[in-house]
This record gives structure tokens, sequence and C-alpha cells, in this order.
């Protein structure tokens, strides 16, 4: 169970913190009108994620019996985590572009994040299948691997609200940097485990 809870946390706090739109109109919009604004933004993938875990999971469980389609979708996954584990090493530290468009709500902030691709790619890929495998040990590690997926997701977006509030520099210095690379360094693990696990499923190992 702690296994699955601390791969959520990591997965969680990578995708709160790397550089994509809704980050970009978190900090937009903590600047433009505070935090309060950045706080609403950052709660969005409470409400935009819910239709992607359920047709991610649905997918899933109707996939749970054929191992080569499970490990084609595992190896899609690692890739997918490896890319995100690349691209967090390396970060530069640089203070992302703001959206061209105005945005102060919080379903401004749904809309960002229905409209972007990577919720679906990862919880299709990455999230459900691995909140499955932990279901089928014990429910508690796949309630705690979605839980500490979403409470680093959304709490790594506020505290970043609550920085740049208060200080710009943030962004660009050695602490988020090597936060980044760190957590790339995790990532580039967790991608590898998932490709194993992909290649066994399809009988390669």
């Amino acid at each position: 169970m702690e296994k699955y809870l601390f791969m959520g946390m990591v997965l969680g706090l990578s995708a709160g913190l790397s550089p994509g739109p809704l980050l970009a109109l978190v900090i937009s919009e903590t600047i433009r009108l505070g935090f309060s604004a950045g706080i609403r933004v950052a709660m969005a993938p409470l409400i935009s994620d819910l239709p992607v875990l359920i047709v991610s999971f649905l997918l899933v469980f109707y996939l749970s019996g054929s191992d080569p389609v499970l490990g084609i979708i595992s190896l899609a996954g690692a890739v997918i985590v490896l890319k995100m584990g690349i691209s967090s090493i390396r970060t530069a530290g640089q203070m992302p572009k703001s959206p061209d468009r105005a945005s102060a709500s919080l379903m401004k902030g749904v809309l960002v994040n229905i409209l972007s691709p990577h919720p679906y790619l990862f919880w299709i890929t990455v999230g459900a299948p691995l909140a499955s495998k932990a279901w089928q040990i014990h429910p508690g590690g796949a309630i705690g691997f979605v839980a500490g997926f979403y409470l680093l997701l959304v709490g790594s977006k506020l505290a970043l609200a609550f920085v740049v509030a208060r200080t710009r520099s943030f962004l660009t210095g050695a602490a988020y940097v090597w936060t980044m690379r760190g957590l790339g360094f995790l990532l580039c693990c967790f991608a590898w485990g998932l490709a194993r696990e992909g290649a066994g499923l399809l009988g390669w190992l």
C-alpha cells in the first residue's frame, strides 16, 4: 500500500510542478488577481479529471483479461513517464509563459485542463493501470495512489501560487530546478518498472 501511495505522490508532485497550460494559468492569475485566484485555478483538476478517471478505469477493467493489450498500454505508459522524467531533469527554471487569453475563474481552469491531452494520456496509460494493479493487492493501495496523486498535484500548485504571490523568483531559482531534477530521476525509475512490466505481459521476459 505504501508503495502505491508514494508513487502517486511523486507522480502528482511532478505533474503539479511541471510547466504546462494549467501551471501557467495558476501563475498568471496569481500575479494578476492574487493568491485566491491561484487557489481557484489550482483546484480545477478535482472537477475536470472526474470523467477522465471514470472512463480510464472502465477501459482498464474491460481490458483486464488481455495481457497483450495491457502490455502495450504499460509500454506506452513507460514512454510517457520517461518523457515526463527527461523533461523534469532538463528543467532550466524558467517562468512558464502566461496564456494569451485572460482567465480569472475556476471554470476557466477546468476548461484549460479538459482541453489538455495530458490528463487523458496519463490516466489511460499510467494512472488507471497502476491503480487497478494496486486494487488487486488491496483496495487501500488504489485509494492511496489516487489520493496521493491529487493531494500533491493540487497541493503543489497551491504552494506554488502562495510563493508566486510573494515572490516571482522561485521558478528561476536553484530550489525549483533541483526539485524537478530529483523528481525526474524518480520518474525515470518508474518508467523502467513500467517497461519491464509491459515486456513481461507481452512475453518478452
